[in-house]
């Protein structure tokens, strides 16, 4: 007789996450009958409450903000990735009990930029200094081979992205925010700022840009993607992000690979548009 498995997000707010929509779609097309994946409204005061609670039909957890460092305290043992960003966004829970925290957004926005043929470049640029800059600071480390600027609000967030680029090994540049349009003279540019934040920008993309990569994927697409690629240049979306993400949450949590990602895209994108 089958056992049901569990997995599911936590996050606080978690309401909108496309999370359950794409592994559940996974669970479909691999046959996966008996696994469940839901959403949990949890906060950092109430996260080790709900860990504790975990029995042996869990197999693992994403994470969203505000839980990413939160969770690490409460795990067993954490990735070389994860470490370098100090964020958790996956967790296993193995057949012995032990709780492996692993960031696969990472690898997700690698896997997204070679999926538009991006493999290698000069220079990058980031916009935002966030915790999702701290990530694409990771991400460039490896493919980035001269000096990444990332363009910021104040000389606190400047001093953090510069600390993050010596300590992920990449050269960072810092500069101000009102400068960003500058941003776009590099072969990638990543946009992690909020909703909102770099609509004003879109009348600054060049005639002949390089690539964008912007991770929000609601309200798709973003006035500076639209721009983008109405100026011909290559557009890596939040969706894709999210996609190829929850593609290496799948085969972790489950051991079957490889995972559906054209199933999980396309249910991403039906929920999107039924929203």
């Amino acid at each position: 007789m089958s056992t049901t498995r569990r997995a599911a997000v936590l996050g606080s707010p978690i309401a909108h996450s496309l999370s359950p929509v794409l592994h559940r779609a996974a669970y479909r097309e691999l046959g996966l009958s008996d696994w469940t994946y839901g959403r949990h409204e949890v906060d950092e005061a109430a996260l080790p409450a709900f860990m504790e609670r975990l029995d042996a039909t869990w197999a693992g957890l994403s994470l969203t903000m505000p839980l990413k460092r939160a969770v690490i305290p409460l795990l067993d043992e954490i990735t070389p990735t994860a470490a370098s960003v100090e964020a958790v966004n996956t967790v296993v829970l193995t057949g012995d009990g032990r709780r492996l925290g692993d960031n696969t957004d990472i690898p997700g926005m690698l896997a997204a930029l070679r999926e538009r043929g991006v493999q290698q470049v000069e220079r990058a640029s980031v916009l935002g200094a966030g915790a999702t800059a701290s990530s694409a600071l990771a991400a460039l480390a490896r493919i980035c081979t001269g000096e990444v600027t990332a363009y910021v609000r104040s000389d606190a967030r400047a001093a953090e992205m510069r600390g993050w680029g010596e300590r992920l090994g990449v050269p960072v540049r810092t500069a101000p925010w009102e400068d960003a349009a500058a941003a776009f003279e590099a072969q990638l540019t990543v946009a992690t700022t909020p909703a909102g934040t770099t609509d004003a920008l879109a009348a600054a993309v060049p005639a002949r840009p390089g690539t964008l990569f912007d991770v929000l994927y609601e309200p798709w697409p973003t006035p500076l993607a639209a721009a983008w690629a109405g100026r011909g240049g290559a557009v890596v979306g939040g969706l894709d992000l999210l996609v190829h993400q929850a593609v290496l949450q799948v085969e972790q949590m489950t051991g079957r690979t490889p995972a559906p990602l054209a199933a999980m895209r396309s249910a991403g994108e039906a929920a999107l548009l039924a929203r």
